[in-house]
């Protein structure tokens, strides 16, 4: 495991937990140890506590109380091997490991043989598929029912003009919105609250809202045609309507690549005590981005963890797509390594403004797009707005109005950005510096 401190206290959940576990990094360890598949180690503070992280994905396990995870002695533990490799020796795992370990790998062996029984079952018949064509039967008339509403919502809403809607309440959105909600459509119930942010967000906020309003027609109309179109970009569809598959079915028939995965970055929004964590990969052999998709509720931990800065070696299922970018992760292989010390992005903004309309062609409802972009310079301009520029003069506007972080990292010079472009802004997720990645936003 190749680990810095600085990837360690980016697993952190806060910072809090980042900070003790620095303190815990120093000095109270005994039993340390480790072999091919787990390190551990027990702290003795107030109370005794065993420690173990599995080395494959950075799961920890510790018997502290603790809500968060990983907790603080975790987060010490890892730090501990993450400064001074050498602090843990190689060893037989006890027997408190040993059998943490051995029910990781049943839950895993349960796991994969009930995927492979559905992937089964869906392949020779014996699900109960009359059942389940009854519920879409039902679920479509639901959709169709509040596709029909919607249309004749926005028909009245241009009728009466994009200026109208600035002097509109919250519920004015938030209505039309819960009516999705209740029609199994809640992929364009989300669209509407975005929109509703729109409005005086910026001084062409009214040709962007247009934009969105475009989308959301394209979208309801074609879902009327839905069986004229492709299969794959029949599946995008119903995805921004909001129905989509399980990850169970997309595990059974999505495409597989493996490859060794470059963790770029990681963006995370709350929204009613439910987390949403969106991780980006890229392929270093096959070049394919992907996202890990992963939802928490509370304090509830993310499933898996991915360490932006790092490489995973592993094998992923794409969800059918028009512009597949969605994946799971159906095995890891080996441990985490470090980034690579250069990587081939994008020569301009230009590029990824094409490589953008390439990409809605094929699917119109894509939400963004990662890119890296070479060469660029972080600028704070005119207003207080931030900016990225390319070699070529090129400028686009960068989300949010706190990058001096950004702007200090790059110390002014051109760096390589990686970053998410939604159509309107770039999101900043991770810094290229001297051969060094840098991670951006939150957890940094």
């Amino acid at each position: 495991m190749e680990l810095t401190p600085e990837q360690v206290l980016a697993l952190a959940p806060d910072t809090g937990v980042a900070t003790s576990g620095k303190k815990l990094a120093i000095t109270g360890w005994h039993g340390l140890g480790r072999d091919a598949v787990a390190l551990w180690g027990e702290y003795q503070g107030s109370a005794h506590y065993q420690v173990r992280a599995a080395l494959g994905d950075l799961t920890v396990k510790c018997s502290c109380p603790s809500r968060k995870f990983p907790c603080k002695h975790g987060i010490g533990l890892l730090l501990l091997v993450a400064t001074d490799p050498d602090a843990l020796p190689t060893a037989e795992a006890p027997e408190w490991v040993s059998d943490w370990i051995q029910r990781r790998a049943s839950t895993a062996e349960q796991r994969e043989t009930k995927e492979r029984a559905k992937s089964t079952a869906a392949t020779d018949g014996t699900t109960p598929v009359k059942r389940a064509s009854k519920s879409a039967d039902r679920r479509l008339a639901r959709v169709q029912g509040g596709l029909d509403a919607l249309d004749l919502w926005l028909d009245d809403l241009l009728r009466g003009g994009l200026a109208q809607v600035a002097t509109q309440p919250a519920t004015f959105w938030e209505r039309q919105a819960a009516r999705l909600v209740d029609a199994q459509a809640p992929g364009l119930a989300g669209r509407l609250r975005r929109m509703a942010a729109l409005s005086h967000a910026s001084r062409d906020w009214p040709a962007l809202l247009l934009v969105e309003l475009g989308r959301v027609a394209l979208l309801t109309h074609s879902f009327r045609r839905i069986d004229e179109l492709d299969p794959a970009l029949r599946e995008d569809l119903r995805g921004a309507i909001g129905w989509t598959l399980t990850q169970d079915e997309v595990l059974a028939r999505g495409e597989v690549v493996g490859d060794r995965w470059l963790v770029l970055g990681q963006r995370a929004t709350v929204e009613d005590r439910l987390r949403t964590q969106r991780t980006w990969l890229l392929g270093a052999t096959s070049g394919r981005y992907a996202m890990i998709l992963q939802f928490a509720h509370g304090d509830q931990p993310f499933e898996a963890q991915y360490i932006p800065g790092t490489g995973i070696g592993g094998d992923l299922v794409f969800w059918p797509s028009a512009w597949p970018l969605r994946a799971a992760v159906r095995e890891r292989h080996g441990e985490p390594t470090q980034f690579p010390a250069a990587i081939v992005g994008l020569p301009s903004l230009a590029a990824l403004l094409e490589a953008f309309a390439t990409a809605i062609g094929h699917q119109p409802w894509l939400p963004r797009l990662p890119a890296i972009i070479s060469a660029v310079t972080i600028i704070h301009g005119d207003g207080g707005h931030w900016l990225a520029r390319d070699e070529q003069g090129a400028t686009l506007p960068l989300l949010g109005d706190e990058h001096w972080h950004t702007l200090a990292l790059s110390g002014g010079a051109p760096v390589d950005l990686i970053a998410e472009w939604d159509g309107a802004t770039l999101l900043p997720l991770g810094l290229l510096v001297g051969g060094s990645y840098h991670r951006l936003g939150e957890g940094r």
